[in-house]
Parts: structure tokens; C-alpha cells; sequence
């Protein structure tokens, strides 16, 4: 039997409405207790994230944003398409990113504490 245009239809939003939170998830969300959202508007987010040593983000997306190490640490990022980067912050360093999806990972024996500044 041949699928009618509205059967084919429903399916496609139901495989859209599936899909989509695997596309862009949420670092409020996946980060669960480790991050705190401070601030959001129309124009701007910003989240506390309080990672502990071995604590992960969670596969997530952010727009344009700006990151500010309160302290210092080391990590290591997966990136949506599997790749890694590992990377050294020092206290009071600020990173810039356009958009991007990926997870990290607190590799320091120390907690990391810093403020995610998501613009809209």
C-alpha cells in the first residue's frame, strides 16, 4: 500500500520533532547541576558553569558566545563531528567562539569555574 501525502507528512514531523533536540541541545540542559543560568533576555545569555574534576558539559551547541575563565584548568572538547582538542585556561582568560557543538570534559584535578556569555 502506497503512503498518502498526509501519512508522509506526520512522519516528517515526527522524525523533525525527534531530531531536533539531538541538533542543538542546550548547555543549561546537558550540563544539568554544573551550570547555572544567571542571566537571560532578548539579548544575551549567561551561565555559571562549576565543573569538578572528570565533570562533563554534555554534547551541546552554542551561538556566537564569550567565555570567561574565573579560574584556571585544563579540558579536553569533542567536537560534534568526533574530533578532540584539549586546551590550558588561565584565571581571568576570555575566549571568543562563533558558533559550535561539542562536549567537555574538566581533565584538571581542580574544580573549573567559568561564565558561558551566549549572545542572541
Amino acid at each position: 500500500m502506497k503512503p498518502t501525502p498526509l501519512a508522509l507528512a506526520a512522519a516528517g514531523a515526527i522524525a523533525c520533532a525527534l531530531a531536533a533536540p539531538c541538533a542543538a541541545q542546550d548547555l543549561a540542559k546537558t550540563a544539568g547541576k554544573n551550570a547555572k543560568v544567571l542571566i537571560d533576555n532578548e539579548k544575551v545569555r549567561v551561565i555559571e558553569l562549576q565543573m569538578a574534576p572528570g565533570a562533563k558539559t554534555g554534547m551541546h551547541s552554542h551561538g556566537d558566545n564569550l567565555v570567561v575563565f574565573v579560574t584556571g584548568g585544563d579540558a579536553t572538547q569533542t567536537m560534534a563531528d568526533g574530533t578532540t582538542k584539549t586546551m590550558s585556561r588561565k584565571p581571568g582568560e576570555v575566549l571568543w567562539s562563533g558558533p559550535v557543538t561539542h562536549d567537555t570534559v574538566n581533565t584538571s584535578k581542580t574544580a573549573i569555574r567559568s561564565l558561558v556569555i551566549e549572545l542572541k
